[in-house]
C-alpha cells in the first residue's frame, strides 16, 4: 500500500500524464464516439465490458498451454484476445484521460503494464505460428504475469480511488427514509432548478408546474456541482450540464443524455403535499 501511495503522488509523471490526456481528448471529440466509449449507452462503464475478451482468452490460453495436446487451441484463444485489446484500450484511455491526477498516475502506469503484456502475448502468438512452441508457451507465461499486475492497478484504480464509479450514489443512504420538507412549491421557480439541502446532502430541485423531481447535485462521475450547471433543452427534455466535465443528465428522470458519465444521477423520490415539497429515499 505504501507503494500505491507513492505513485499516487508521483507528480514527476505528470508531465507525460498531461500531454498524453490533450492527445486523448483531441483524438476523440466526436460526441457520439465519446458517449460509445464511455459506455454512456449502456449505462456503466464500457472498458470492464470489453476486458473479459482479451483477459478471458489469455488465462484460458494459460490453462490449455498447462495440457497436453492443446497448442492449436491456445494459440486461437491468444490471436482472439490480442485482437479483442483495441477497443478495450480505446475506452480505457478515454475514460483514463477524465480522471483527477492522482488516478491518471496509477492509470498511466496500469496502461503501460498492460501494454507490456500485449506485446509479450504478441510474441507469443508470432512464436507460435512459427512453430516455436515452447518459447510460445514462455511469452504467454510472461504476458499472464505483467498483465496480472496491470489487473491489480486496475483493481486499485476501482475500488480504492473509486474510477468509473458513480460517485453520487453514496449520497443517496444519507438522505432520511422518511419524507422530509426541502422547499415550498411556491418558492420554486418553474424550469429552473435550484440547490436545496437534506441535512447535510445537497439536492437539485426540478419543478415543471406541480411537478417535482429531485436529484443528488453533486455529479455522479466526479461530484460537479450540477447547481452551477447550465440547462439546456425545455419541458420533459431539460438537462444539466455539469460544469467539470460536461456530462448531461435530464432533469426529469436523471438519464445521462452525454458523458463523460456512464449511469444515471440518482433520484429521490419526491411529491408536493400540502404545497410543500418532499424528498425520500428512493
Amino acid at each position: 500500500m505504501r507503494m500505491m501511495t507513492r505513485l499516487e503522488e508521483a507528480h514527476t509523471l505528470d508531465p507525460v500524464s498531461d500531454k498524453l490526456q490533450a492527445a486523448v481528448q483531441a483524438v476523440a471529440k466526436p460526441q457520439r464516439l465519446r458517449d460509445l466509449l464511455h459506455g454512456t449507452w449502456l449505462g456503466h462503464p464500457l472498458h470492464p465490458v470489453l476486458v473479459q475478451l482479451p483477459v478471458g482468452s489469455f488465462v484460458s490460453a494459460a490453462i490449455l498451454d498447462l495440457l497436453p495436446g492443446r497448442s492449436r487451441s491456445a494459440t486461437a484463444l491468444i490471436a482472439v484476445g490480442t485482437a479483442g485489446v483495441a477497443p478495450a484500450v480505446a475506452a480505457g484511455w478515454l475514460d483514463w484521460s477524465q480522471l483527477t491526477k492522482d488516478r491518471r498516475r496509477v492509470g498511466l502506469v496500469h496502461a503501460s503494464a498492460n501494454a507490456v503484456a500485449v506485446g509479450l502475448y504478441t510474441a507469443s502468438l508470432v512464436a507460435r505460428l512459427r512453430g516455436r512452441t515452447a518459447a510460445g508457451k514462455a511469452f504467454g507465461f510472461a504476458g499472464l504475469t505483467v498483465a496480472g499486475l496491470g489487473a491489480y492497478l486496475g483493481g486499485h484504480l476501482s475500488y480504492a480511488q473509486a474510477a468509473g464509479v458513480n460517485q453520487a450514489a453514496s449520497e443517496i443512504v444519507r438522505v432520511p427514509e422518511d419524507w422530509t420538507t426541502v422547499a415550498s412549491l411556491a418558492d420554486l421557480p418553474d424550469g429552473r432548478p435550484v440547490v436545496r439541502s437534506v441535512g447535510d446532502v445537497p439536492i437539485l430541485i426540478h419543478r415543471r408546474g406541480d411537478q417535482v423531481s429531485a436529484m443528488i447535485e453533486r455529479c455522479g462521475h466526479e461530484t460537479g456541482p450540477l447547481g452551477e450547471g447550465e440547462i439546456i433543452g425545455e419541458g420533459a427534455d431539460a438537462c444539466v450540464v455539469c460544469p467539470w466535465h460536461g456530462s448531461v443528465f435530464r432533469l426529469t428522470d436523471g438519464a445521462v443524455v452525454h458523458g463523460p458519465a456512464a449511469s444515471a444521477q440518482p433520484l429521490l423520490r419526491a411529491r408536493v403535499r400540502d404545497g410543500k415539497v418532499e424528498v425520500a429515499q428512493p
